[in-house]
């Protein structure tokens, strides 16, 4: 397995047709955000598709991004669109996601890394706490994690 970043991949459109299979709402927005070239407009200019592949398998992707649904705030970045699809769950292969946002994020000396999310319990396996409620931009409360990154 290994981590690839949409932007930076051979068969781009092979890639978008396998994340247009995922079957959540948010995974159908980023194929089509990914599909119309609004991606980066929406996210941010620097932002990164990164996708866990076992040889021409997509087992999970995330976004690595300037900006996520909780908007307007100072707070950056964001790790966003976190999916993985049905019969890889249970496996912890987010780890990989993790540890390549972990990654980005020192060569940015980044300190701090966030997560909105409706989940409880799932990003505290991979070391995030949570941060605080905060409304998202259909005005809805979302959980916010933060994942401290150590240099």
């Amino acid at each position: 397995m290994q981590v690839i970043d949409y932007y930076n991949c051979e068969r781009q459109e092979y890639w978008l047709e396998q994340i247009k299979r995922s079957d959540w709402a948010a995974g159908q927005f980023l194929y089509e955000l990914l599909s119309e070239n609004k991606f980066k407009d929406a996210v941010g200019e620097k932002s990164k598709v990164l996708m866990l592949v076992n040889g021409d398998e997509l087992i999970s992707f995330c976004t690595y991004a300037e900006k996520d649904d909780i908007q307007p705030t100072t707070l950056t970045p964001w790790m966003g669109f976190v999916y993985t699809f049905p019969g890889h769950r249970g496996h912890h292969y987010m780890r990989e996601l993790f540890l390549e946002v972990e990654r980005l994020a020192k060569a940015e000396k980044v300190h701090d890394v966030f997560i909105s999310t409706g989940h409880t319990g799932l990003y505290e396996k991979y070391g995030c706490e949570f941060y605080q409620m905060m409304k998202d931009m259909d005005g809805e409360l979302s959980r916010v994690y933060r994942k401290h990154i150590d240099e």
